[in-house]
């Protein structure tokens, strides 16, 4: 693994925990990356710019603008970056998150509604079907990688919307493998188990620097067969496995968990 000198990687939330690591590693393996967030908590370029400092990278780390829900922008962007870097050959959606937890009697419907655009809409179908229509366009025989969740596969309690809009990613990932696999596109997935990131720190640790978990926290623990949490650059070998298709060029429509074993945890 690591010779992807010829590949621009497009990574929608590539500011935030996962997707800046997944950044990392893409550099790290020769690719130009390109990273797609809407800047909220500092200006995309400057993640961007971080992201290269880190790597001892030059020139190859680029940073735009753009809300994934948003078709418009989507559509445009791509075409920006086809005239500013060249057309993409990956597409990382990495986008997503969750607010709150809840009884379901209790759910708002606006955030319920809210989640599951950010998840599913903005997460995977807004940026992927304006990627595949160009990559169709072009003849790009691209990879793209969708993240999914434990929520995936097993709903997780009180938050009703992540877990309905991830166990979409999965389904849609593989529906879309079949429809563009004559396009010679693949469409594979990351399950990521539990990673500690600024969205769900307080809902696994009372206090984070002293390693205190919280009940829910320590569930989760409970359930992993490895015993604790995961760290994110576990996640990048199974990237870089699946985005390069001298490797698994014959792989498409599947969802690698990367879980310390919460999947297939009994008694």
């Amino acid at each position: 693994m690591g010779n992807l000198k010829n590949e621009i990687a497009v990574i929608t939330g590539g500011a935030g925990a996962i997707g800046s690591s997944f950044a990392k590693a893409l550099l790290n393996a020769g690719a130009k990356v390109v990273i797609l967030d809407r800047g909220i908590s500092k200006p995309v370029e400057e993640s961007a710019a971080a992201i290269e400092a880190e790597t001892d990278k030059k020139n190859v780390a680029f940073g735009y603008k753009c809300d994934v829900t948003d078709e418009k922008c989507m559509s445009e962007v791509f075409k920006t970056i086809s005239k500013d870097i060249g057309v993409p050959t990956i597409l990382v959606n990495a986008a997503g998150g969750n607010r709150g937890k809840a009884p379901f009697v209790d759910v708002d419907v606006d955030i319920f509604d809210e989640i599951v655009k950010l998840n599913l809409l903005g997460g995977l179908v807004v940026p992927t079907k304006h990627m595949a229509r160009l990559w169709i366009e072009k003849g790009v025989k691209g990879s793209i990688i969708n993240i999914s969740s434990m929520a995936s596969y097993i709903p997780l309690s009180g938050v009703w919307a992540y877990g309905a809009s991830k166990a979409g990613v999965l389904n849609l990932t593989k529906g879309l493998a079949k429809e563009f696999a004559p396009n010679g596109i693949r469409v594979n997935g990351i399950a990521p188990g539990f990673f500690v990131g600024n969205q769900n720190r307080d809902l696994l640790y009372e206090n984070y620097d002293k390693g205190i978990l919280t009940a829910r926290g320590q569930q989760i623990i409970d359930r992993t067969p490895y015993g604790r949490f995961g760290a994110l650059e576990e996640l990048n070998g199974t990237l870089l496995f699946l985005v390069d298709s001298a490797l698994s060029g014959f792989v498409t429509g599947v969802t690698i968990p990367v879980d310390g074993g919460y999947l297939i945890d009994n008694i």
